[in-house]
């Protein structure tokens, strides 16, 4: 058990490394990327060698660090030959249109949802969110939504194995709250999640099935606005989910 949690650290730490130098925004020092991702020194210096012979990475004379434009072309090749991507974002896209609201794709993966697409509200006030984010089951409507679509053996089997750990004061944290949440979702055909993720911010989401991948479809944004637009919003969903 201790051999596999070295491997998976040793996995994420080029990650590591590339994400502190996304919220750094900034060129970094072998120390300062060290001390932002808990690395020891010799250890990152080892990581950030490995990147700059890979070309992922470069020095500047004040021996400072910053990726090259390597990964950016990578992952957008990458992405134009994504077949989610390609086929569903202009249905995601006539979504955003109807509701003026942010739209989410999230798949899922282990005992969580890893947003695929995002297209963002044109509102000034909207929900914020990036592919690639995290989040948990219990405490957002995409979750909840692939909750929802299992057969109930594994239903009740993934919630067992869920740390239902508050992100806000209104997020459901016992098995027999959520298990009460997801039957009203069941019976009405779609989830809500209230300030339970995010404060002041509320999401309806449905579950989609394509072929073994387990999806779901969230329109999201302030609590008040779409509050008041939850039946337009289920339809425009409704008719999204039924496209895809």
């Amino acid at each position: 058990m201790a051999a596999e949690l070295r491997r998976g650290r040793s996995a994420r730490r080029p990650f590591d490394i590339l994400e502190a130098f996304r919220v750094a925004g900034k060129p970094l020092l072998l120390s300062e990327l060290a001390r932002l991702t808990d690395m020891p020194v010799s250890t990152c210096h080892g990581v950030l060698r490995a990147l700059e012979d890979s070309g992922y990475l470069y020095f500047l004379a004040t021996r400072e660090a910053y990726p090259t434009p390597r990964l950016f072309e990578m992952a957008r090749e990458i992405n134009s030959n994504d077949p989610v991507v390609a086929r569903l974002v202009p249905l995601l896209e006539r979504l955003r249109d109807a509701t003026h609201e942010t739209v989410v794709l999230s798949a899922l993966q282990n005992e969580r949802a890893v947003n695929l697409v995002v297209v963002e509200s044109d509102q000034t006030i909207r929900y914020a969110s990036r592919p690639g984010d995290v989040k948990n089951l219990h405490s957002t409507s995409l979750g909840k939504a692939m909750l929802m679509a299992m057969p109930e053996s594994e239903r009740l089997r993934r919630i067992d194995k869920l740390s239902l750990n508050p992100r806000t004061g209104l997020t459901i944290t016992s098995r027999e709250a959520l298990l009460a949440d997801l039957e009203q979702s069941i019976a009405r055909g779609y989830t809500v999640a209230r300030g339970e993720n995010s404060p002041d911010v509320m999401a309806i989401a449905m579950p989609v099935r394509l072929a073994a991948t387990s999806l779901a479809v969230a329109v999201a944004g302030p609590i008040a606005r779409v509050a008041a637009a939850e039946e337009a919003i289920c339809a425009a969903l409704k008719r999204c989910v039924e496209g895809l």
